[in-house]
């Protein structure tokens, strides 16, 4: 296992369109697939429901680091040690955290976005393997999502 996950798209819609799609918590949430309680702001929390249909009761919380103009967005996030609903516990939010990481470029068909998450060297033993192998695929789906997202506006 690596210790960092990075995905990239071309998506054909401009940076200004990319960056509120990942910013703007509604927008974020439609594609991301979680109800979030209110805006992203630097240093603070934020939390919310994911809205993926059997996991509703799967709670988000993540620290934003950055919001930058630029089209920087980053954040930190914990990572359950299981999602199933008999096993899961809303109280892992304070466990080892990875810092996930949305940059955007100009390109001539519009905008290339990267996601990185990073850090889980730092993900205790027992669960790093299943968190990173969830991740894996979940940055694949997310990239997916949001070009279908932003396809659709």
């Amino acid at each position: 296992m690596k210790g960092t996950l990075e995905k990239q798209i071309e998506l054909r819609a401009p940076i200004s369109r990319v960056r509120s799609a990942i910013t703007d918590y509604r927008q974020f949430g439609e594609w991301f697939g979680v109800k979030l309680d209110g805006p992203f702001r630097e240093a603070q929390v934020s939390r919310g429901n994911t809205i993926y249909s059997g996991k509703e009761y799967v709670k988000w919380e993540a620290d934003v680091q950055k919001m930058e103009p630029s089209g920087f967005f980053s954040f930190t996030w914990a990572h359950p040690k299981s999602l199933d609903r008999a096993t899961y516990s809303p109280d892992c939010f304070n466990d080892a955290k990875t810092p996930v990481e949305f940059r955007l470029e100009p390109i001539p068909a519009g905008t290339l976005l990267r996601v990185t998450e990073s850090g889980f060297s730092g993900v205790p033993d027992a669960h790093r393997e299943e968190a990173y192998r969830r991740n894996q695929g979940g940055r694949s789906e997310q990239v997916k999502n949001i070009e279908n997202y932003l396809a659709k506006q």
